[in-house]
């Protein structure tokens, strides 16, 4: 099941919450920040991309790439 570019960023949100156990400040920070980045660009214009497994792949990679303070 795919889901819309929202819903997407949403989940990708969630699971960085769910996975590293950071605030959700934090973790929509990394998602917005990513986002500037146009790290979602092909998400936005390919809804294939939008699946929860790829959620969970990405909420890893933003979390693997962030800068720690």
């Amino acid at each position: 099941m795919t889901m819309s570019y929202e819903q997407y960023l949403d989940e990708v949100t969630t699971l960085i919450v769910e996975f590293y156990d950071l605030p959700d400040a934090e973790a929509i920070e990394l998602v917005v920040r990513a986002q500037d980045a146009e790290f979602f660009s092909l998400h936005d214009d390919l809804p294939e991309m939008r699946t929860q497994e790829r959620a969970g792949h990405d909420a890893r990679t933003l979390y693997a790439q962030r800068k720690p303070d």
